[in-house]
């Protein structure tokens, strides 16, 4: 058992190792360990991996091998995704919204998660049951930037991981807001350089975004 305080203060620690967490879509399982390694060597180490593939369980079991690396599940939805990302070796989970039985889920299988919060009412409700690392999520859709900044003003004890159509031109908007710890993002990885195996050429974009400034 893991508590929503415990939960939060080890979340937000790995929000804190780099700016960005990149989002990761996987469909080829055999790119899952080099897209991983190219990531972590370019400084990203915190990895989300979400569950909207046949392999995405795989790929978490493989990622997790990846020195330096910290792999998590994200796009978590019910008790059962928690189990099996536990299972594939996941060290935190994400999710697009929270229900009690998704975090009763997380706090039983002790799967730190980052519960997403879309607006002021929905981050109250988390930060009475005791999280307060949040992901702000879907983030350019809800008002961007200046929305979590108003948001931030009346809850200054919540810190956020904004993600969300969000890009390298977009991130330094958010991190530079007192209550952002670091963005979720896609575009470090993008599906063509993966399909192509551009390693070298997604360290780079990894290098470009842990290089990002933060408040």
């Amino acid at each position: 058992m893991i508590t929503p305080e415990v939960a939060s203060e080890r979340t937000a620690e790995m929000c804190r190792l780099a700016p960005v967490i990149p989002v990761l879509v996987i469909e080829n399982l055999a790119t899952a360990r080099p897209l991983a390694e190219a990531l972590v060597a370019g400084g990203l180490p915190a990895l989300e991996v979400t569950l909207r593939t046949p392999v995405a369980l795989e790929a978490i079991a493989a990622m997790a091998e990846v020195p330096g690396g910290l792999v998590g599940a994200g796009t978590l939805l019910t008790p059962e995704d928690v189990a099996a990302a536990k299972e594939a070796g996941a060290l935190f989970g994400v999710s697009p919204g929270a229900t009690n039985p998704l975090l009763d889920a997380c706090e039983d299988a002790e799967l730190p998660l980052l519960p997403g919060a879309a607006t002021a009412t929905e981050a109250m409700g988390l930060l009475a049951r005791g999280y307060r690392t949040l992901k702000f999520f879907p983030a350019e859709a809800a008002g961007g930037a200046p929305a979590l900044k108003a948001i931030g003003a009346p809850l200054p004890q919540i810190s956020f991981c904004p993600t969300g159509g969000i890009d390298l031109a977009k991130a330094g908007d958010y991190l530079a807001l007192s209550n952002t710890l670091c963005v979720g993002g896609s575009w470090v990885a993008p599906k063509q350089k993966v399909a192509a195996a551009d390693w070298a050429g997604i360290e780079a974009l990894a290098r470009e975004a842990a290089a990002l400034d933060r408040a």
